[in-house]
């Protein structure tokens, strides 16, 4: 096999209702090429050819937990022989206790993936716990989220696999307001103030990271005034908040729908400060998960 970039491979398990699809979407805001539900005896082959392909990606993340068709102590198998392509295989493991994920599901009125077997939820959560067993015990990174919203689930992932280091650690993050703010944000900035894509209706099915919509914002005298006072405020600022104690800092910006302006200001601020030498920047479009 021809030398590849892809060089690392976090499979993502753990129990239903733990966080797993939200770690799965931080580590897509980090580069990671994520897929979620893959059988387990399929892995090695899907990084092959992954691996083999044409564009591979450097970095992927992989779903595997209780729905998996087979026997999950066979994981161990299949980690060996992705290591054995030179490609370096991590697992992340989600627990939480019975009583937070009896809550959640009670709150979400979600129904357990394993709840199709006839089982009560509090049987359900047993079974789950006991077939996930076999990749806890593997487990190279543990988080248990019984006492995290989604908000801290998401920064301990992000902390752990991507912003992490000895320089401050950027996270660019576009909402909507009708949502709510992120309740993780130390700034945030109000888009709504711009002209807005929507009311184009070629653009409004797309989204702020489309070359369409970026051409419609790029260079608009409004557009460029706010992205040069937001750099001002950030070149003038972010350098002044690196510590000890502080390893993070979450930018966000907002507009009605989360779609089109605060994406496009989420990602042109964070290329900004990778050009000005930010090395640890993550990018999150929460409306567009």
């Amino acid at each position: 096999m021809n030398a590849s970039p892809l060089s690392d491979l976090v499979v993502v398990s753990g129990m239903s209702g733990s966080g797993k699809s939200g770690a799965l979407h931080a580590l897509e805001d980090l580069g990671y090429y994520c897929v979620d539900n893959l059988p387990a005896q399929l892995l090695p082959e899907f990084v092959r050819r992954l691996a083999e392909s044409e564009t591979p990606p450097s970095r992927i993340a992989v779903g595997i937990d209780a729905r998996n068709f087979g026997d999950l102590s066979d994981v161990p198998a299949a980690l060996s022989q992705v290591g054995a392509l030179g490609i370096s295989p991590r697992m992340l493991f989600l627990e939480a206790r019975d009583e937070p994920l009896l809550r959640r599901y009670a709150d979400t009125r979600r129904r357990h993936p394993l709840s199709h077997l006839g089982l009560a939820l509090a049987d359900a959560i047993a079974l789950d716990r006991q077939a996930v067993k076999p990749l806890r015990q593997i487990a190279d990174v543990l988080i248990d989220t019984s006492e995290m919203n989604v908000h801290q689930m998401r920064r301990a992932v992000l902390t752990e696999f991507g912003l992490v280091g000895t320089g401050l650690s950027l996270l660019f993050q576009s909402f909507a307001y009708r949502h709510g703010v992120p309740a993780d944000a130390d700034f945030v900035f109000d888009t709504r103030v711009l002209p807005n894509p929507h009311w184009d209706a070629r653009l409004r099915p797309l989204s702020g990271r489309d070359d369409a919509v970026r051409a419609y914002l790029d260079g608009q005298p409004d557009v460029e005034a706010y992205v040069a006072q937001v750099q001002g405020f950030l070149d003038g600022w972010l350098p002044g908040l690196r510590s000890d104690t502080r390893s993070y800092v979450t930018t966000c910006f907002g507009c009605t729908g989360g779609r089109h302006r605060s994406v496009y200001l989420a990602e042109r601020l964070a290329r900004h400060c990778r050009e000005t030498g930010w090395e640890e920047v993550a990018v999150h479009h929460r409306e567009l998960e």
